[in-house]
Parts: structure tokens; sequence; C-alpha cells
């Protein structure tokens, strides 16, 4: 007995659901998360590109910049 089935994805039906404002809020939190864990010095931004939604935590100032850089804290941040 096998249960065979097909999954077939429309990419015009995914675009839009990679731009939709559920997925942005998504992303928001995940990038705000992040931004504080790194502390102070980071911030973050959400746009939509071209294909999908696009967050982005990074350092504004260049004393986190140089922490960043040293510790890789953004990393850590995005892990932790």
């Amino acid at each position: 007995m096998s249960n065979k089935f097909r999954v077939v994805l429309i990419s015009s039906g995914v675009r839009q659901m990679l731009q939709s404002p559920e997925v942005e809020g998504y992303i928001r939190e995940a990038c705000k998360m992040v931004e504080g864990r790194a502390g102070n010095g980071y911030s973050m931004n959400v746009k939509k590109g071209k294909k999908r939604m696009v967050g982005r935590v990074y350092a504004y100032t260049d004393e986190a910049a140089r922490d960043n850089y040293k510790n890789n804290t953004l990393l850590k941040a995005l892990h932790g």
C-alpha cells in the first residue's frame, strides 16, 4: 500500500506569500530579537525585496562594528 502524492508549487503564489504582512512580521520579530541580543550600537531594518521580505541587523556605530569584528557578536546573537 503506497501513498504517492505530488506537490506543485505555483511561483506567483509562493512569491505573494513571501511578501505577505505575516512573513514581514515574523522577520521583524526575528530581527528585533537578534538586535536585542547584540546590544547597543546595532540596528535593524526590514524591507520588501524583489521576491521576498528581507531583514537585516547591522552595526551602526564604530564601536559596535569593532565589537562585531572582534567577537562575531551578530553571529552569536543569531544563534543565541
